[in-house]
């Protein structure tokens, strides 16, 4: 019930409302977004790097509502990867980009707008030495999103999907997407689906996650770890161990702001550990779906209002 209220929230602009004016919301929000300016999430991502961690930057704006404004997001990815490439991080830092942010869902056009632009951050991801991941949104965008990876992996064959292992047909998508040089990101989840398409419980979702994970890891593919149970971690590197995989061959990947500890001790025991690292200004819906997913992050917010307001 709270989790389903949580993300009904992220999407009523009555609550947003509420939220950015609340005064320590920013101060709060900061655990989780980098910033809302380029400089600072390319600041964040030195100082992460410089901690032997990895990363993947999004930069947030989900809620597009015309072919200029998806240009327009296109157009920041593009500077995002050139201060990559001019500041030496692109070998450490690659960006993870949401298609309904580049034209997925405008009513005319929105696919061929979303894989246009698209292409062309991959074209300047490719131009700085680097990789894009397109992140996987409601179950009702998959087979958009993975038709438009079809499309743009003929020129870039290492672009990287996210699969959800909540969903019903994941497993299947693995199997499909395991090949050699594909790179897939499995996470559990984060939005509320219905139960014909997604599992519902912890246990089945769990489940679920180490099917996946279990395929991926047997495939000829780049897995990409992304989850923060401990539990699925310890399996995944006992997956890895099984199928001979050495710590080159798959990646650990953690939000921003979340087990930072655990981040560094996976890296520091010569694991590639990579974090999600969101900046932008429309951080409003990407804050509250972290809310969602963890109790222990709801947690951490209302003690703030308390001790702050």
């Amino acid at each position: 019930m709270l989790r389903s209220a949580l993300l009904a929230a992220s999407r009523s602009p009555q609550v947003r409302t509420m939220v950015e004016k609340f005064p320590p919301t920013h101060a709060i929000v900061e655990r989780f977004v980098a910033g809302d300016r380029l400089d600072q999430g390319v600041s964040a991502t030195e100082t992460l790097v410089a901690s032997g961690r990895k990363v993947t930057l999004d930069h947030l704006g989900e809620d597009t509502k015309d072919a200029d404004q998806a240009a327009g997001t296109a157009l920041a990815y593009e500077h995002l990867l050139t201060a990559l490439k001019d500041t030496g991080l692109a070998a450490d830092a690659e960006v993870s980009v949401k298609l309904s942010a580049v034209g997925q869902f405008l009513p005319v056009d929105g696919e061929k707008i979303a894989l246009e632009n698209a292409r062309r951050i991959c074209q300047a991801a490719a131009d700085a030495g680097t990789t894009v991941t397109l992140d996987m949104e409601d179950h009702t965008t998959t087979d958009s999103t993975l038709a438009i990876a079809r499309e743009l992996r003929a020129d870039f064959p290492w672009l990287g999907v996210v699969l959800q292992a909540y969903l019903r047909r994941t497993e299947a998508d693995c199997r499909d997407l395991s090949g050699a040089g594909s790179r897939v990101r499995i996470c559990k989840g984060a939005y509320k689906e219905p139960e014909s398409v997604a599992f519902q419980g912890k246990r089945d979702v769990d489940l679920a996650y180490v099917r996946a994970l279990k395929v991926l890891m047997a495939g000829e593919g780049y897995p990409m770890v992304a989850s923060h149970d401990p539990n699925m971690i310890k399996i995944a590197g006992q997956l890895a161990e099984w199928n001979k995989r050495d710590t080159t061959s798959f990646e650990y990947q953690m939000l921003f702001g979340i087990r930072p500890e655990e981040q560094l001790r996976l890296a520091e025991a010569g694991n590639t550990m990579r974090v999600y690292l969101p900046y932008g200004q429309e951080w409003y819906g990407y804050f509250m779906r972290r809310l969602a997913e963890r109790p222990a992050n709801l947690t951490f917010f209302l003690r703030a209002m308390a001790t702050r307001g």
